[in-house]
């Protein structure tokens, strides 16, 4: 199936292709300004573009595996990296939570043909909320990681 095309997915920033199918109605007050409540996008890493990124969000995002996978998440946060795998087969989740300020990554398995992930921001998404992991940031701030999440930085 051509979930580009299906789903009408634009290429996202991090990698992969992304749409946002919902924004709500209402907003909050943060301290980066007005926010609505929630937003959500489906999210879409294959073959031609297997790799998200690393990126941190202010929000917290909900990661809800919809089809395909395995996908695998890097996470980086003061307790240091850690890796959770999103799929249907044992030992694997089908939900991820992501706290704001944790730096994530995502890459298929190298058997997967695709991921389909759908994404609920909290509150809602917003680029002024939104940062790129520079390789010099991941050396000085995680040197024990850097050798091994490299390829992971945009």
């Amino acid at each position: 199936m051509d979930w580009v095309a299906r789903l009408s997915l634009e290429p996202h920033p991090e990698g992969g292709y992304f749409r946002r199918i919902y924004t709500a109605p209402g907003t909050l007050a943060t301290p980066q300004g007005e926010r609505a409540v929630a937003s959500s996008i489906h999210y879409l890493l294959d073959r031609a573009s297997p790799v998200g990124r690393f990126h941190r969000n202010r929000s917290t995002i909900l990661h809800y595996l919809q089809h395909g996978g395995p996908v695998d998440y890097w996470l980086l946060d003061e307790q240091g990296a850690h890796q959770l795998t999103l799929g249907f087969e044992p030992g694997q989740s089908l939900f991820l939570e992501v706290p704001g300020g944790v730096w994530k990554a995502s890459a298929l398995q190298a058997h997967a043909d695709h991921a389909l992930v759908s994404e609920v921001v909290l509150p809602g998404f917003d680029y002024a909320d939104h940062e790129f992991l520079s390789l010099a940031r991941l050396q000085s701030d995680y040197p024990e990681h850097a050798a091994r999440l490299a390829a992971w930085v945009r």
